[in-house]
């Protein structure tokens, strides 16, 4: 084909602007979820302090951002219940939170790898590592370990 330098200029632009696009929409996914950063929190049924509390949400409790509203976030959590939180009492520590009834947790990445202990269902894990189908987690103990990722929720 002969295209003409306002051609090559407008789909050369055209994909750079896509580009960018794709790059914003990954980088605000990454950016979608918080956890709870202090001791506890309250979930409530609007953006302010005179709205109810739907619940109390412990530290590290993972949430997804679906919306902003001045200091509030409006957000959800692994089983989809949806509320308001003070954007203040969050924080960027990633955490997972079991939704299985009960997972193995194991010493490395793979069901190969030995059982060093069981987490139930809506225990809070500090998230350590990510690999492909694994996440390695670790307890308010301080026991580690790793987990299939399809048996959590959160980062």
């Amino acid at each position: 084909m002969n295209w003409n330098n306002t051609t090559r200029h407008a789909i050369g632009t055209t994909i750079l602007c896509l580009a960018a696009l794709t790059t914003t929409a990954a980088s605000a996914a990454a950016q979608q979820m918080v956890s709870v950063k202090g001791s506890t929190l309250n979930m409530r049924s609007g953006p302010g302090t005179h709205t109810e509390v739907l619940w109390e949400l412990n530290r590290g409790y993972p949430l997804k951002v679906t919306a902003r509203k001045g200091r509030w976030l409006q957000v959800s959590d692994f089983e989809n219940d949806r509320g308001w939180v003070a954007r203040s009492l969050t924080g960027s520590a990633p955490h997972h939170i079991v939704k299985s009834r009960v997972a193995n947790m194991r010493s490395g990445p793979g069901t190969q790898h030995s059982i060093v202990g069981k987490v139930e269902y809506g225990e809070v894990l500090r998230t350590r590592e990510k690999r492909a189908d694994w996440v390695r987690v670790e307890r308010d103990s301080g026991k580690k370990g790793w987990i299939a990722r399809r048996l959590l929720w959160g980062w």
